[in-house]
């Protein structure tokens, strides 16, 4: 005879057992998405005090790169879980080099999401002051991913800037001394051609007729405005000096400009010019060959720039360094005026020493 009690009794230990079996289960599944939903979702790009990084992605980096650059940066609380979730949005095919703002706080979801898109942050590229190619390409280097030697190499290839209408000798005055938006993953060559776009844009129309009413081409304002930038640092004395030079140009006077010497001696830090400067043999020294140089001997600014396009209408003919030393220079119409005025800066350089 069946025991029914036993049998009701079995049957409630079974049911407490899958009861048990099923909350065991639910557990662990539930857990198992709470992992699942912390890996994905919960804050993993911690950057400290700061609000804002960038992570630069160089071109044909990996996955396992990427996540060495988090590292790098210390700003990566679990590298595994950011590791899973990009193996399962596959970002190893989806790999995009740049600069990417990285926000405090933001999940690997987040933060996958924004590596795969592509989407990056430019950055203000800015240069001015720059004498030669070499410090050009350098600076430029340590602004985005392209290295100096690439940048130098193009912009000493005459067939490649050719195309640009510049020679290896003027390719100085194609870049404008300004801050620009660009992307950080730029090579030589994007550089180059959003810089030639950048030069389109600065000579329009009524820059170009400006320079052609003064007889000059833009090549040769740079050149000129290069000059002009050497000789003084102030502002308001730019346009009076560039008045100087086209004074001397138009009518066909040698310009006698100090700075032409001291590029043609590749030397900037002479402070008293010399008779024995004056002789060297180079297309350079504007004290032996009339006319403009071949070239710029540094990047015009843009306020040497527009000094020449609108360069002060005057009779001056000479100047020379103040011997107050303040920067600012003495004019002169005369020759013999100059000369004073020269004498009385040579007796101040004495006075302080300077020889040379």
């Amino acid at each position: 005879m069946i025991n029914l009690f036993r049998l009701k009794d079995n049957r409630s230990k079974m049911w407490k057992i899958v009861m048990i079996a099923v909350m065991l289960i639910l557990v662990i599944t539930g857990a198992v998405l709470f992992k699942f939903y912390q890996d994905i979702f919960s804050t993993n790009i911690d950057l400290g005090t700061e609000q804002t990084s960038y992570l630069y992605i160089p071109t044909n980096a990996s996955q396992a790169d990427v996540i060495k650059l988090l590292n790098e940066k210390g700003c990566l609380k679990d590298t595994a879980s950011l590791e899973w979730v990009m193996e399962k949005k596959n970002y190893a095919k989806h790999i995009h080099p740049g600069r990417y703002e990285l926000k405090s706080g933001i999940c690997n979801n987040e933060l996958v999401d924004l590596l795969r898109s592509g989407v990056q942050t430019p950055l203000n590229l800015t240069f001015n002051n720059t004498r030669t190619l070499e410090d050009f390409a350098g600076k430029i280097a340590f602004q985005i991913e392209a290295d100096s030697l690439s940048i130098l190499t193009l912009l000493s290839d005459k067939a490649k800037i050719k195309k640009y209408g510049f020679e290896t000798h003027t390719i100085l005055a194609m870049f404008i001394p300004n801050t620009y938006q660009v992307y950080w993953n730029m090579n030589a060559e994007k550089f180059t051609d959003k810089m030639f776009k950048e030069y389109s844009r600065y000579w329009n129309t009524e820059r170009l007729k400006k320079a052609e009413d003064i007889g000059l081409s833009p090549i040769e304002v740079s050149t000129l405005a290069s000059i002009v930038d050497e000789e003084t640092i102030k502002k308001d004395e730019k346009k009076k000096v560039a008045g100087v030079y086209m004074n001397r140009y138009t009518r066909k006077i040698k310009l006698d400009a100090d700075p032409t010497l001291k590029f043609a001696l590749g030397d900037f830090t002479i402070r008293r010019v010399l008779n024995k400067h004056k002789k060297i043999d180079s297309p350079y020294n504007t004290y032996k060959y009339r006319g403009l140089p071949p070239g710029p001997i540094r990047q015009a600014s843009i306020s040497g720039i527009e000094a020449v396009l609108n360069y002060e209408k005057h009779k001056y003919y000479y100047f020379c360094a103040s011997p107050e030393f303040n920067g600012y220079h003495i004019f002169a119409k005369s020759l013999r005026e100059h000369n004073q005025n020269a004498r009385k800066y040579q007796r101040a350089l004495n006075q302080k020493g300077i020889m040379k």
